[in-house]
């Protein structure tokens, strides 16, 4: 009895070689998502707990309202009366208002170390907005004219090519070709239009090839039922495809957003100032609007982390912007998942 339990039973299954091999490929896979998901975690916790210091403050009203709502500053850190003192610009001109002879005292002076980042807020959501907007638009046209009225040849097949080839290009190359177009040629100058146009191009194969993937999703007989019940091509596409389609579009937009919102580069050429003083809506003629540079997250990060003396005042700065501007990020994309949700249970099939 003992030797044929040892030896197991005539049709236990046995494994073979490829199926350890299989397995081993397993668990290889699943170690290295694993092993993806915790650097991520690591790195967002990281701009977490640092970043919640700057954001968060221990007394009420618990958050650091000041840092959403001014502009970035210089902090000047001193000595008064035998305790440290660290104030932004306009807190330490009123001070020494106050106070003449504090005029005298020696000062350490940090530059985009204190205030906020309200204008760089304000000018990611606008370049955000207004290039994902023009995105869409072209886009979703481009789509909609490969997929539903060009007839596949040669021309159409290279054209698909050299969009699936832009998306693999730099986005610094980007930006050089929208400072040479639209900075330059077009003579918009550093703009919120020029940064608008340069970065909706840098997005678009991402945008046209995932819409040109959902309209290929709907099935033909939608098509066909519309037709035969006396429907225009156009009527059709309108009534019949693109609703179906607005699910995966709004897909390619949350991509779309999450590389439009992280570039520094385009922006540094067409569209980003290290510091302006002024708004964007506040302008003299509704036209000046479009043709203004913005102060921008990504590049303000970028400026504070590298262009700077690094310091313990700086690092907060750094850390609190990151953490911003992925709350951002996150809200944008959120918004645009939760729409994408709602067409989608609206329009199932």
């Amino acid at each position: 009895m003992s030797t044929e339990l040892s030896a197991g039973h005539v049709f236990q299954a046995r494994v073979t070689l490829a199926q350890r091999w299989e397995q081993a490929c397993f668990w290889l896979f699943r170690g290295a998502t694993y092993l993806v998901l915790l650097c991520g975690a690591v790195v967002f916790l990281n701009i977490f707990v640092k970043g919640s210091r700057t954001v968060f403050q221990p007394t009420a009203p618990f958050i650091n309202t000041a840092f959403f709502t001014e502009s970035p500053e210089s902090l000047h850190v001193f000595v008064w009366q035998g305790k440290k003192m660290e104030m932004g610009d306009r807190e330490h001109r009123a001070f020494v208002a106050q106070h003449p002879e504090a005029a005298k005292i020696k000062t350490e002076d940090y530059v985009y170390s204190a205030g906020g980042i309200f204008p760089c807020i304000v000018g990611t959501v606008l370049l955000v907005v207004g290039s994902m907007t023009i995105a869409l638009v072209l886009g979703v046209s481009a789509a909609v004219y490969l997929n539903e009225y060009a007839r596949d040849g040669t021309f159409i097949r290279f054209v698909r090519l050299a969009i699936l080839n832009l998306a693999g290009v730099p986005s610094i190359v980007f930006g050089l070709f929208g400072f040479g177009m639209f900075v330059l040629f077009f003579d918009w100058n550093v703009s919120l239009i020029a940064g608008w146009f340069t970065l909706a191009f840098m997005v678009l194969p991402v945008i046209i090839t995932a819409s040109e993937e959902s309209l290929k999703a709907v099935p033909k007989g939608f098509r066909e039922g519309s037709l035969a019940l006396g429907a225009t091509k156009w009527q059709t596409i309108r009534k019949n495809v693109l609703p179906y389609a607005l699910p995966g579009i709004l897909t390619s937009s949350i991509l779309g957003i999450a590389r439009v919102a992280g570039e520094t580069a385009p922006i540094m050429f067409t569209a980003a100032y290290v510091v302006r003083d002024k708004l964007p809506w506040d302008v003299d003629k509704f036209s000046d609007f479009f043709f203004q540079g913005v102060m921008a997250l990504p590049y303000h990060i970028y400026v504070v982390s590298s262009k700077i003396p690094q310091n313990e005042y700086t690092e907060r700065v750094q850390y609190g912007t990151a953490f911003v501007f992925l709350l951002i990020v996150a809200l944008i994309a959120t918004t645009s998942i939760v729409l994408r949700n709602h067409l989608r249970n609206r329009y199932k099939w």
